[in-house]
């Protein structure tokens, strides 16, 4: 890859100027509850990046299917991600924060009350983000997670909720709009059982469920960005059918390579791409992108293990 390449071009995103379009997508990696110094230093040095999205962070005190993974409900988490904030803007980065609510295990089960509940959780998270000092919030409506469920209509037998699913998602970002300066959402419209850990069966894409995203994608003009997902089986196709529906800054992710990444920019069919494992093994991963250098491989074992090895 050459210095001159697509992916190393500046970029504005509304009123962030980004100094390449390498984004570092949101990797849990269950290293505390709690934000400490250790997660402050793993940001830090990823801080090249155009833009960091923070780990999926939780919006309210839920049982969730991983352990140590952080949340912004509680001052204590609002003043550690202050420090980690403080330092990637002290080091010339930019960052926002992934916000997540995984959903009960059966989506169907929810009331009105407890979707009201949520819905005013996220609100109260992107506010402790703010405070937090992030440069924004992503809404996390990808993988099997609460806003996914309601999207899927294989993960939500309850007809009533599966009419209602979009709006689930459209009346969260209603919440949020006086919240936050920016607010991207992630989407995963090819999501499918080779994605899901544990395997889940009942998720495959097909055209019921595209064109499900297809009507919602159209009314999502007024997000920052739109965080997209490709397929497992990497396909840059993909992604123009999205393109066409949404005009405004597209960050593309999943199994890119710097001149894939490069390409896709270059064609229009995304203004960024993100990238999670890379990430993680190549914490100067856009200086190895502009010198063309090998990548590290990250260690898998390590990568929800705790402590600093695999992590900084």
């Amino acid at each position: 890859m050459s210095q001159g390449s697509a992916l190393l071009r500046p970029v504005t995103l509304g009123d962030l100027v980004l100094p390449n379009r390498v984004v570092m997508a949101p990797t849990t990696r269950c290293r505390g509850q709690v934000p400490t110094d250790l997660h402050a230093l793993h940001y830090a040095r990823r801080a090249s990046a155009g833009l960091v999205i923070a780990e999926g962070t939780l919006v309210s005190p839920q049982a969730v299917p991983f352990p140590d993974v952080p949340g912004l409900f509680t001052d204590a988490q609002v003043a550690g991600w202050r420090r980690v904030t403080d330092l990637v803007h002290a080091l010339g980065g930019r960052i926002m924060v992934q916000l997540w609510h995984t959903g009960p295990e059966l989506p169907q089960a929810m009331t009105s009350s407890e979707i009201n509940s949520a819905i005013a959780d996220y609100r109260s998270a992107a506010a402790n983000a703010v405070r937090a000092g992030f440069d924004g919030v992503e809404i996390a409506a990808n993988g099997t997670y609460l806003i996914a469920q309601f999207l899927n209509p294989r993960l939500n037998r309850r007809s009533d909720a599966y009419r209602a699913g979009p709006r689930l998602l459209l009346d969260i970002l209603d919440a949020l709009s006086t919240t936050a300066s920016h607010i991207g959402v992630r989407l995963s419209p090819y999501w499918s059982a080779t994605d899901s850990t544990p395997p889940c069966p009942d998720y495959d894409p097909g055209e019921e469920i595209l064109s499900r995203y297809d009507d919602l994608v159209r009314q999502l003009d007024t997000v920052a960005y739109l965080h997209l997902r490709g397929p497992a089986s990497f396909d840059l196709d993909a992604f123009s059918r999205y393109r066409k529906l949404f005009d405004g800054f597209l960050i593309a992710n999943n199994g890119f390579s710097p001149d894939t990444a490069s390409a896709a920019i270059e064609s229009g069919l995304a203004d960024a791409v993100s990238f999670a494992r890379h990430f993680i093994a190549n914490p100067d991963l856009v200086t190895r992108f502009a010198l063309d250098q090998e990548l590290a491989v990250a260690d898998k074992a390590l990568n929800y293990s705790g402590g600093p090895v695999g992590y900084v």
